[in-house]
């Protein structure tokens, strides 16, 4: 197995379109083809999270996102986090955002948390 690590862009090119190729007819686990494969995969992925890093979303500009696609309203976020007074405090980031109104948020209203 010739494999190499991924330094340049070229070497990124030449390891998606090698693994490419597979995408149609997957190797199976554990054989030679199998292995290539996942080591290319974790390669790839190593460059991309080096190279191109994706920043976390604000939970709060993520919320209001979310409500401007819905047409939601402060009021229907009332099930999910609380009083209204609650509602606005956390569009205004005057209070936190506990582990309780995330999955209420997710549970309700099509929030899905990232893990």
């Amino acid at each position: 197995m010739d494999i190499r690590p991924i330094h340049t862009e070229a070497d990124y090119k030449d390891a998606l379109r090698e693994v490419s190729a597979y995408f149609d007819n997957e190797p199976d686990p554990d054989t030679p083809d199998g292995d290539r494969v996942e080591v290319l995969l974790t390669l790839v992925e190593a460059y991309e999270a080096k190279r191109f890093p994706i920043d976390l979303t604000d939970p709060v500009e993520a919320i209001k996102f979310r409500m401007e696609q819905a047409g939601l309203t402060p009021k229907d976020l009332v099930p999910a986090i609380g009083r209204l007074n609650r509602v606005y405090e956390i569009l205004a980031r005057k209070r936190p955002l506990t582990h309780n109104m995330i999955w209420r948020l997710h549970e309700k209203s099509a929030f899905p948390p990232k893990a």
